[in-house]
């Protein structure tokens, strides 16, 4: 299963199967690669925020992170329709390309991305991740709509890339408002007021074998 940063919210009951199996690596042998995609001969803003986005997920999960060089998006994944690319496809890609040591791939682009959902063919969204499974990526396209500077759609896109390696330990979407596993339903804003883990997402991931950390200051 793959979940998005928009779709609609899922019960923890029909999430328990879906926990990750592997997540109790041990947190030495945990690497996340940080996949930056796009034109990578040009400055993005996406690459910039690489840097909130490591200190981001360094504050809730026991990991490593490494940063791969730049890639061009795939051709495959063009949805010429929407002048998008498709997420799912992107999964599909970084899947393929995570180092044999990898335990987590996060893809990281400027471009906007799309999946379907529900009755919406192409739905855009910030974010898609693999529910449990290896990959994610997100997109710093939407997260600068009605942002108040550029610094504001950098933590958002942090907070992502934090809801998208949640999904990878099977973690669903959460009822609880402000959880970083809210449900933005397609709001953009509705990320601004996430801001930490609820007791009931930071049990399942303990249940999921990959305990989520107390922050020391929340790094927004």
């Amino acid at each position: 299963m793959r979940v998005c940063a928009s779709a609609l919210a899922l019960t923890a009951l029909l999430a328990m199967p879906a926990l990750a199996q592997d997540a109790g690596v041990p947190p030495g042998r945990r690497i996340l690669y940080l996949q930056p995609l796009g034109e990578c001969q040009q400055p993005q803003q996406p690459q910039q925020g690489s840097e909130a986005v490591e200190r981001a997920l360094s504050a809730f999960y026991d990991l490593e992170i490494r940063i791969l060089p730049c890639v061009a998006l795939p051709k495959a994944a063009y949805y010429q329709p929407r002048r998008r690319y498709r997420a799912e496809r992107l999964l599909d890609f970084l899947d393929g390309r995570m180092p044999a040591d990898g335990w987590r791939i996060l893809g990281l682009t400027a471009t906007d991305i799309s999946t379907t959902n529900g009755k919406y063919t192409d739905w855009g969204v910030m974010g898609l991740g693999e529910m449990p499974g290896k990959a994610s990526v997100i997109s710093y396209f939407r997260c600068k709509k009605k942002a108040r500077s550029p610094q504001h759609a950098i933590v958002r896109l942090a907070k992502v890339a934090v809801h998208e390696v949640g999904h990878t330990l099977g973690l669903p979407h959460c009822p609880t408002r402000g959880c970083l596993m809210e449900d933005a339903e397609g709001k953009v804003v509705t990320v601004d007021r996430e801001r930490d883990f609820c007791v009931r997402c930071r049990q399942l991931a303990a249940h999921a074998g990959c305990p989520i950390k107390e922050p020391v200051g929340l790094p927004w």
